[in-house]
Parts: C-alpha cells; sequence; structure tokens
C-alpha cells in the first residue's frame, strides 16, 4: 500500500463515557497492521435540514470530506427505542445530502455495538443494514459484534477486557479490509 488504510470509525453516541465510544477505542488499538482507525466526532452537527443541504454547516462539509477520503466505514452504535440513535442517523443523512451527492456512495462499512442490555445493539444494526441499501453501502455480513452485557466487558476505565470480544472486533476489522480492497479491484 502507498498509504496506511484508514477507516473512519464514527461512534453514534454523544456520551464521553459511553461503551460505544471505548468500543471503538478498542478497535483503534486491534486494527491489522497497516490500517488505522481515524475518528469523527459527531456533536455541533444541528439537525438535518434540506433548506441548508446546498450550503451546509462547516461540520458536514469536513464529515463528507472524512468519509470520501477514508477507505471503509466502522459504525459503533448504541440502540435507542429499537433503532438507531438520531444523532448517528442525522449524520448520516446530512452526508448523504443533497441527493446524488452522497459521501457514502460505494463504501465499504462494518458496524458493531455495545449495549448494557442482552441483545447488544441488535435492532439498531439491522436498521443500518436497511439504510446502507439506500445509501449503495457494502457492508461486513459477518462477523456480527453486539457487544451485550457491556458492564461485565469493559473495565472501570472503559478498556475492553473480553478476549472472546477482542477476537470478534479483529475479525470484524480483518473483514472490512478484505472486503474494501475487493470492492477496489471490482
Amino acid at each position: 500500500m502507498d498509504h496506511p488504510f484508514t477507516i473512519l470509525g464514527i461512534a453514534g453516541s454523544l456520551r464521553k463515557q459511553s461503551y460505544n465510544r471505548a468500543a471503538l477505542h478498542a478497535a483503534q488499538q486491534l486494527v491489522p497492521e497497516g490500517v488505522k482507525i481515524e475518528t469523527f466526532e459527531l456533536d455541533g452537527i444541528p439537525g438535518f435540514n434540506q433548506d441548508h443541504e446546498a450550503n451546509p454547516p462547516e461540520k458536514v462539509v469536513l464529515l463528507k470530506s472524512r468519509i470520501r477520503a477514508a477507505d471503509a466505514i466502522l459504525l459503533v452504535t448504541p440502540e435507542y427505542n429499537y433503532s438507531i440513535p438520531g444523532v448517528l442517523k442525522n449524520a448520516i443523512d446530512w452526508a448523504s445530502r443533497p441527493y446524488g451527492d452522497s459521501a457514502w456512495n460505494g463504501k465499504a462499512v462494518a458496524v458493531m455495538g455495545a449495549s448494557p442490555g442482552a441483545t447488544g445493539t441488535a435492532r439498531a444494526q439491522y436498521h443500518l443494514r436497511q439504510v446502507f441499501v439506500f445509501l449503495n453501502m457494502h457492508a461486513v455480513n459477518q462477523p456480527e459484534v453486539m457487544i451485550g452485557n457491556a458492564a461485565q466487558r469493559f473495565d472501570a476505565q472503559g478498556n475492553l477486557t473480553n478476549e472472546k470480544t477482542k477476537d470478534l472486533i479483529r475479525k470484524l476489522l480483518e473483514s472490512l479490509v478484505e472486503w474494501a480492497a475487493r470492492l477496489k479491484r471490482a
């Protein structure tokens, strides 16, 4: 590779001590050799307003630029009310607009999430996969990384301590890199 393979990681939670931010941090430490995960913070993105899509806020311009520059995307999402958190859906909407100028188009993407509950964000992840269809994003199907009972998998400082979960994240990232390379060759 001429440059390091870059994954843009986005946590779908604004809470600084969220399990999903901790999972994204863990992913940064578990990347394959020659790969790096850069992150983008969603705080400060206003609610999507179609009246402003032709002249979006600077934070949205930066988001779209970072998406386009990345080789692949990693979304790490909590689950709110059985679905995608509003802040993440809002960012997805902004970066897909105006119609015909979606930064997401053709991108390889992986999704994972952590939750205090047993299902580990399964519903939010499945809803994201539905959104990927319209965005023409190419999702890694397996492994699915749904970190249930997160309080038992992270320590008090937010470090991932569960080896099985670390292994799943490693495999997900390897699959994402392989998938993105395959799509680039196609």
